[in-house]
């Protein structure tokens, strides 16, 4: 079958289309033909040798994915030949015709909701649900600054963030940016490229800062949220797209009484399975009537995987980019 392959960690112009052997489920697992694929920033990272997981070589990336099953492993008896799924495979495996999945990390989706937005779904808005529901929990009527909120995963916080009654600040690098986070629901916006991050905040919120503050960007946007946080705030990390991990001054934390919360959704879905699956089950009915709209800004075909993360990467795509597997 064919597939994007790491042959070993390096550039992403390193990656190769080609041929690999089909896998077969073993214990607990399904294997699923891939439909569509959504590329994600930890996939950039992945390849590069960046991330915190590190797979043997060769492998094949892609960490969420949509498909129907066409094969069971042995004991898997909730799950049926033909079936359209939703999937992650925590690491690597779905930019590929076919992929082995741990059938407990599946969910089914309906007719209703396309493949692409099937695969728009999985990660993006998996993390921003978690993050928002299980770490901040965030209340109707709180303030959600949204770092990168044009991002895949800011995009999701966003239109979640409105979902459960916050007034939304959208952060973004540019005005076309912040278009797109208005469009998704976005109360209120800041161009942190023309502006003073901390200071704007703090306008906005009348001088007490945020109440919850979605950070997927890290670096110098962590640094300032420390210090336009509320009074028992809680600051989400969430990744460190800006390229640099920063560090905590823990008096700040002290001075305003607030939490910094790691979000780590592969590691929850894993670990809590049955409420990885209610959180899936509030969204898929959201997105059938609506309230949330996956947002796919490119489409690649599987042979252009490598251009496709190079896209991601480039942080200059809105919403997602997914690959789409022919049949």
């Amino acid at each position: 079958m064919k597939a994007i392959i790491c042959k070993e960690f390096g550039p992403i112009d390193d990656l190769v289309y080609g041929d690999v052997d089909e896998p077969q489920p073993g214990k607990g697992e399904v294997l699923v033909k891939v439909k569509a694929t959504g590329v994600n920033f930890p996939d950039g990272l992945l390849v590069q040798g960046l991330y915190q997981v590190k797979p043997e070589r060769p492998f094949v990336p892609g960490v969420e994915f949509c498909g129907e099953v066409e094969a069971l492993g042995e004991g898997v008896k909730h799950l049926k030949i033909g079936q359209r799924l939703i999937c992650t495979n925590r690491s690597y495996g779905g930019f590929a015709e076919k992929a082995i999945v741990n059938a407990r990390l599946v969910m089914p989706v309906t007719d209703d909701v396309s493949d692409v937005d099937a695969a728009n779904i999985m990660c993006a808005h998996g993390t921003a649900h978690h993050a928002l529901k299980q770490r901040a929990r965030l209340k109707a009527g709180e303030t959600l600054v949204v770092l990168g909120a044009a991002g895949g995963t800011g995009i999701a916080a966003v239109q979640i963030g409105k979902a459960m009654g916050a007034r939304v600040i959208a952060v973004c690098s540019s005005d076309e940016k912040l278009a797109m986070a208005k469009q998704n629901g976005a109360d209120e916006l800041i161009n942190y490229s023309s502006t003073d991050l901390k200071t704007s905040i703090k306008e906005l919120t009348d001088g007490k800062g945020a109440d919850v503050i979605y950070d997927p960007v890290g670096g110098d946007a962590f640094d300032q949220s420390m210090r336009c946080i509320n009074w028992e705030g809680r600051l989400l990390v969430v990744g460190f797209a800006s390229g640099r991990i920063a560090e905590l001054k823990t008096n700040l934390a002290l001075l305003k009484g607030c939490s910094v919360m790691g979000v780590f959704w592969g590691e929850f879905a894993r670990r809590t399975p049955e409420k990885n699956r209610d959180n899936f089950n509030t969204m898929l009915k959201m997105v059938e009537k609506g309230t949330l709209k996956p947002h796919v800004s490119t489409h690649f075909p599987l042979e252009e995987g490598a251009a496709a993360m190079k896209a991601l990467l480039s942080r200059k795509t809105t919403g997602k980019v997914i690959i789409t597997v022919k049949d």
